[in-house]
């Protein structure tokens, strides 16, 4: 670890590659004269990948299968939604300090090998799961639109997925920031034709609100935008040292929920169009469109799907290698970001079909872990205010953090034992009072991030020096440093 210049320090003015070039390394921290960009940068990060069919579909579930009215699954969606933008502004203000990835930061919570617990969720989840569900959403848009078989709409939508996260950080902003364009103005239009044909005021077939259909709809709203919360610091990383917190939390965060609720409130409000079809919910969404309308919003689910998936290979690549895993190439993060590729490939073609059913709850899922690894990372943030962590986080460090594994482990237990609502397995207290939903992402959250603040202080757990201000070259982090 060595010092680099103060905060207040001019940004780095070293020349930059193109976008078109592949970014070596894996994991490593950004170095200073590396350092570009402006924090507002990520509002276009996080609003495009949130611009696709997935977004759309939370809000049709709302209605059509959690039984809320128009507005009541509006009050769920926002809360839950919020609920995520928030956690990502706060976790994307970290990235810049010491330009690390956000699976890496969470060293500290969990210590070098307690981390490959959420680093392998993380890669299973966003690597793959998120990565098949866009994948499905995108390619039968595109099979819609052309004609063409959904098999080969799903590979032609994933070679494009694949070679940008392949490419790399620069070129994932870059498409980010023109996709948000495109997308929200194609959605946008979109959204205004569903609100001339819904009936916000009709009969639901829930009959109107319920706490159950709340918590349910609040759980899946968050479990979505929440699900970017792994990725947060992945994208500002690269950010300089000096760039404003509070921009930076903004534009994360603000980005992640207007992205996400603009088009939830869409799929809500398709909910409500006589003759929609669940199990047809792309030809139902686009069905009262006129035909040009239609087709550019085809078209824009299936670019939608690769801004979104081009986040989830990228970073879910970044997770497999914040594991400790040491590929000793140069290119080892777009080696695992192909590998990656190949593999959600064939779990995708897996999930064609029953699509609809799977999404509801692989929504549920993730918000299962995601809350409590939020309860844990955030607490643990807190004990350590004002204190460095560049000397804890490298390979070499062996640091030890016992008590966030077992807070993960516990809290996650605990909260999917008693409060599960899937039709995998249904919780004790929601067996007893299914009226209640599904509360387990507050549960786990609670409990997590309580459990860890007892254990940190009864493990005694490292504290780093107090925190100078200057920023820190962390050198190790990566199990391949050596070929970076």
């Amino acid at each position: 670890m060595t010092n680099a210049p103060a905060t207040d320090a001019a940004p780095a003015t070293a020349p930059r590659t193109s976008a078109a070039t592949i970014e070596s390394g894996g994991i490593e921290a950004i170095p200073l004269e590396r350092r570009h960009g402006s924090p507002w940068q990520l509002m276009a990060t996080w609003t495009a990948p949130n611009l696709e069919f997935a977004t759309i579909f939370v809000g049709v579930i709302a209605v059509a299968v959690f039984g809320l009215g128009f507005w009541q699954a509006m009050l769920a969606l926002a809360f839950g939604t919020a609920l995520g933008a928030i956690t990502q502004g706060i976790l994307s203000t970290w990235g810049p300090r010491e330009g690390l990835a956000q699976m890496v930061i969470g060293r500290t919570a969990f210590g070098s090998r307690g981390n490959i617990l959420p680093s392998a969720l993380n890669t299973v989840m966003a690597g793959l799961g998120w990565f098949a569900v866009n994948s499905v959403s995108g390619a039968f848009a595109l099979a819609t639109l052309t004609g063409m078989s959904t098999v080969l709409a799903l590979l032609i939508v994933v070679v494009i997925e694949v070679l940008v996260a392949f490419i790399g950080h620069d070129l994932v902003q870059l498409f980010e920031r023109y996709a948000s364009y495109v997308l929200g103005a194609i959605f946008l239009v979109a959204t205004i034709t569903i609100f001339m044909h819904a009936n916000l005021a009709g009969p639901v077939k829930g009959g109107g609100f319920s706490f159950a259909g709340f918590t349910l709809t609040a759980a899946a709203a968050f479990g979505y935008a929440a699900g970017w919360n792994p990725y947060a610091s992945d994208y500002s990383r690269y950010l300089p040292a000096n760039a404003s917190a509070k921009a930076i939390g903004w534009a994360a965060g603000l980005g992640n929920f207007v992205g996400c609720i603009v088009l939830m409130a869409a799929g809500a409000a398709a909910a409500t169009i006589a003759g929609f079809n669940l199990n047809d919910p792309t030809t139902s969404f686009t069905a009262t469109m006129p035909v040009v309308i239609r087709d550019l919003t085809l078209l824009a689910i299936a670019v939608g799907a690769i801004a979104a998936n081009a986040l989830n290979i990228y970073s879910g690549a970044m997770s497999f290698l914040a594991a400790g895993i040491k590929i000793p190439f140069r290119l080892r993060r777009a080696i695992v970001a192909l590998g990656f590729g190949v593999l959600g490939f064939f779990i995708a073609w897996s999930a064609l079909a029953d699509a609809g059913t799977k999404y509801e709850n692989f929504l549920l899922v993730i918000a299962y872990w995601i809350a409590p690894w939020l309860g844990i990372v955030l607490t643990d943030r807190l004990l350590r205010r004002g204190t460095e962590i560049a000397s804890l986080v490298p390979d070499h460090a062996r640091y030890r953090n016992p008590a966030g594994a077992i807070s993960l482990v516990v809290a996650g237990f605990i909260s999917i034992w008693l409060f599960s609502n899937q039709i995998f397995y249904t919780g004790l207290v929601v067996t007893a009072a299914p009226q209640i939903g599904d509360l387990t992402p507050l549960v786990g959250f609670v409990v997590a991030g309580c459990l860890y603040w007892v254990l940190f202080r009864a493990f005694k757990v490292k504290l780093g020096a107090p925190f100078t201000g200057a920023p820190t070259l962390v050198v190790g982090v990566d199990a391949a440093d050596n070929v970076a």
